[in-house]
């Protein structure tokens, strides 16, 4: 199995910066809530200076969603979406350990986090536009189609796990009680990613070494080394 962008995306989006971890051995119920806590701390001290939409981080993604041919205020990305719901709810619903800990991370850094459980994933995950006929499962349980051209995370047997890059996640995918090897994926395009997106990655696996005592693997991609494999 491995994860990788296409090469018609780094060719698209060269500023583009990912990290991915790998882990065994998740389980549900561990505790995280100090640590949730102390990065949400990191999110609430950037947004009482300045609001989500403002932060460099932010900024680059709007811009690429906008390249996409997206309005980025109607389809804002996975951290942006946290970040707005932070800023008004002072905090964000629980949904599993795995889940909340990564969440806070990406709001700390103001960078999409997704994670995926490998289980639900069919031989390989590629960050690629959509050919419009693979199968995107909601949160709702309803079946969606991917628009041409919509950058997706899809698998080799043609399904979605993600929709519009770090817009919509597949439920197909998501963690739930019963995962315990997911694949946790960080991309970034603003002017300091390449410090930014190797710090988070290392964040992530270090938490996910604390809280679980799993050993996970990291990898930083690029053009020239676009593969995980796992």
């Amino acid at each position: 199995m491995h994860f990788q962008h296409s090469s018609e995306i780094w060719s698209d989006h060269p500023e583009l910066v990912a990290g991915a971890v790998v882990a065994r051995g998740i389980t549900g119920g561990a505790s995280v809530g100090p640590r949730v806590a102390r990065f949400n701390a990191i999110a609430e001290a950037r947004l009482a200076t300045a609001s989500e939409a403002e932060l460099p981080e932010i900024q680059a993604w709007r811009r690429a969603f906008s390249r996409m041919g997206l309005k980025p205020t109607q389809y804002r990305c996975a951290s942006e979406s946290l970040l707005r719901r932070f800023r008004k709810e002072g905090a964000l619903p629980r949904i599993h350990p795995l889940i909340d800990l990564c969440n806070a991370i990406s709001l700390a850094f103001a960078i999409p986090v997704a994670v995926f459980d490998v289980a639900e994933i069919s031989g390989s995950l590629e960050v690629r536009h959509a050919d419009g006929d693979e199968s995107y499962l909601t949160f709702s349980g309803q079946t969606e189609n991917p628009d041409v051209r919509e950058v997706i995370f899809a698998d080799a047997a043609g399904r979605a796990h993600a929709r519009r890059w770090t817009n919509r996640q597949s439920g197909h995918s998501a963690v739930r009680e019963t995962t315990t090897t997911v694949l946790v994926v960080a991309e970034a395009m603003h002017g300091s990613a390449s410090v930014d997106v190797p710090k988070l990655t290392a964040t992530v696996a270090d938490e996910l070494n604390a809280v679980w005592q799993v050993a996970p693997r990291t990898a930083l991609l690029s053009p020239s080394s676009p593969r995980l494999e796992f």
